[in-house]
């Protein structure tokens, strides 16, 4: 598969589309290059997590066949030791392909089969590009098609940055927790609409949102379990031709043993190849916490609005100057990044969903750009997590005297006086207020409109924030 008469610091590599020269340093080959020289597109790498999951696929067929017997031992414990340098953090330069490249993800396939041959190779003696002992198509890629190789790679690419991501969410609800107890004794006033409402407890407001993230994660981790059968073993069309009957339940206790996941083999191997359903449902829980996500960013920027104009009802860190020109400014920088990082895993899902819907017959081939977009969406969600945890949440502190400001001018008030003054008086006591500007509890006083004790009980705000009729028992 080589020559003698390659330029200067290449080597010449044969394909069934000809010879081409690969820099003799490369432990890629031929196919890897075209692909390189085809799909100059983005300059996006694969990510980490993605190169590991098809290594390990291949190591795991490695040791497959070997306990078969389909591969001998001196070719498989090659693969499996240049596959282990590469999962030890060795080599990783070598993974060349663009992210948008040919369909179904056969380039990258082809660079982690050849990598692993020539590194085989060179750990058996034998020179790069030369194919021997190990070739990269008849040993790396034993039994396997990329159709089955990349829809496997994505699930256990997954799986294995799931606990990252959980431990990040876990960690924002936490102290999201945290500061809703901190925070519990707090009044403000409640705003829906961006109007008046009704009082709330600041530590009720953050308790929330540190709930809102534990379901938004149990909805992730509910989605990442279809994640769990693998259809490794359905080669070319989901059939499982050139693979040993053996071959799926061995795959999937290898890589069991290997990454300590709970794997599944899949009952349907036809099934998990022609469809992205289940890559695309997680993917939509993804979008399902950036929205949460997003949501909770831009309430802690609109509660620290300010300091003079705004709500100003919590300050956050701060974290650097805000402005080039301002003095002294300083900006929500953490919740501003998690906006954008929300917005972004939104794209992402988009593209997710759009490329699953673009599967023909056997084989989803818009797999590369479905893999890299659900990969980073969840490792964009991971760090943004973190960073507003540590370098936000933490920080928060109150502004308990705006928050009483605020709390006593509510005209939403009223509406604790109209169970017992009726809705209708209760609604002109409200207007009045914001007319006038005197506040709710002065007016009523004023006009008589309840027994001094009675008015104090109505206008209990502690008592306000908790289910009851206001003046009453609970």
């Amino acid at each position: 598969m080589s020559s003698g008469d390659a330029a200067p610091g290449t080597r010449t590599e044969r394909d069934p589309l000809g010879a081409k020269d690969v820099p003799s340093d490369a432990l890629y080959g031929v196919q890897t290059l075209r692909a390189v020289e085809n799909f100059a597109i983005s300059g996006l790498r694969p990510l980490p997590a993605f190169v590991d999951a098809v290594v390990r696929i291949k190591r795991a067929a490695a040791l497959t066949h070997k306990s078969t017997g389909r591969l001998d031992a001196r070719r498989a414990d090659a693969i499996v030791q240049a596959a282990d340098e590469i999962l030890g953090g060795a080599h990783r330069d070598q993974f060349v392909v663009d992210v948008y490249q040919a369909g179904a993800g056969t380039s990258h396939n082809m660079n982690v089969n050849e990598v692993l041959a020539n590194r085989a190779n060179e750990l058996l003696g034998a020179a790069r590009g030369a194919y021997a002992p190990v070739h990269p198509n008849d040993h790396v890629n034993m039994a396997q098609s990329t159709n089955d190789v990349i829809p496997t790679a994505i699930r256990l690419a997954v799986l294995t940055q799931l606990g990252d991501l959980a431990l990040a969410a876990h960690g924002l609800s936490s102290s999201l927790a945290d500061k809703g107890g901190a925070f519990d004794h707090i009044l403000k006033a409640g705003r829906t609409h961006l109007q008046d409402a009704m009082p709330i407890r600041l530590g009720q407001e953050f308790a929330a949102w540190g709930h809102t993230v534990a379901r938004a994660l149990r909805r992730v981790i509910d989605a990442a379990d279809y994640l769990r059968d693998l259809g490794i073993g359905g080669t070319a069309v989901g059939t499982g031709v050139n693979a040993e009957a053996s071959y799926p339940d061995l795959m999937v206790g290898q890589l069991r043993a290997e990454t300590k996941l709970v794997l599944r083999a899949g009952s349907d191997r036809v099934q998990l190849m022609q469809s992205m359903g289940d890559v695309a449902a997680f993917s939509g829980a993804l979008r399902a916490l950036a929205i949460d996500l997003s949501k909770i960013a831009s309430d802690l920027r609109l509660l620290a609005s300010g300091p003079r104009t705004g709500l100003a009802e919590i300050v956050l860190p701060a974290v650097q100057p805000g402005s080039s020109i301002m003095p002294g400014k300083v900006n929500p920088s953490i919740p501003e990044m998690v906006n954008q990082v929300c917005f972004q895993v939104m794209g992402n899902d988009a593209t997710v969903a759009i490329a699953s819907e673009h599967g023909q017959l056997e084989l989803n081939v818009m797999m590369p750009v479905i893999a890299h977009n659900v990969l980073f969406s969840m490792t964009i969600l991971a760090n943004a997590m973190r960073a507003l945890a540590e370098r936000c949440v933490r920080g928060i502190e109150a502004d308990e005297a705006m928050c009483a400001y605020w709390v006593e001018r509510s005209a939403a008030l009223a509406t604790a006086l109209a169970p017992r003054i009726g809705y209708a008086r209760a609604a002109e006591i409200s207007k009045e207020s914001v007319h006038s500007g005197e506040l709710i509890r002065a007016l009523a006083t004023r006009e008589a409109l309840l027994p001094p004790d009675e008015l104090a009980a109505a206008l209990d705000l502690r008592r306000l924030t908790d289910i009851g009729v206001p003046g009453q028992g609970t």
